[in-house]
């Protein structure tokens, strides 16, 4: 039981700070401002719970065009931190280099359940027509994502269906990590 305590405060934690961390990396590359000079509410509450990690790494890893690494570093980072303690509570029971595995799809399966939620929220948000920063911030993070999808596929009967498309991509991407993780999980049990 204790284990399962610490487990949940582990993810709910690690989550937090490894999708904080996605974030800056997806808005820095979608250049969307994070400075309290832009207005962006969400800048302070990301610079907040990731400076400590990033700024850091940022002095020896650089960025790759429009990719800020360092974010994407600390991502990975963070979730290997929270499979090491699970390892190492667990009474050491999988091989380290599975732990860098399990913390690579940790990252991906918080970047596509972001994702999902960007889309969800947009979705919602496209249906009440409300003109806010939220609703323009979604907008300017999940639009690239649906471009493809509403170059192949057009309005039926005057509704965007990609929200839909890329929700259900979304969700089989998902199915198939968490399958892999499984698989992962029990060879390595075995």
């Amino acid at each position: 039981m204790l284990y399962k305590i610490v487990a949940l405060l582990l993810e709910v934690v690690s989550g937090l700070l490894t999708t904080t961390a996605l974030l800056r990396l997806y808005m820095q590359h979608q250049r969307i401002p994070l400075s309290a000079r832009s207005g962006n509410p969400l800048g302070r509450f990301i610079f907040a719970l990731t400076d400590w990690i990033v700024l850091p790494l940022r002095r020896v890893i650089p960025a790759l065009g429009r990719w800020d690494m360092a974010s994407l570093t600390a991502a990975f980072l963070i979730q290997l931190a929270h499979f090491a303690v699970l390892w190492s509570l667990n009474g050491f029971g999988v091989t380290p280099m599975s732990i860098v595995v399990l913390a690579l799809l940790g990252m991906v399966r918080l970047s596509l359940s972001g994702l999902t939620a960007m889309v969800l929220v947009y979705a919602v948000l496209s249906w009440v027509q409300t003109q806010s920063f939220l609703s323009e911030l979604l907008d300017r993070l999940v639009t690239p994502l649906l471009a493809p999808i509403r170059k192949v596929l057009p309005l039926v009967g005057g509704v965007d269906l990609s929200p839909l498309v890329l929700l259900v991509v979304l969700q089989i991407f998902t199915i198939v990590l968490g399958d892999v993780q499984y698989g992962l999980l029990s060879a390595v049990a075995g």
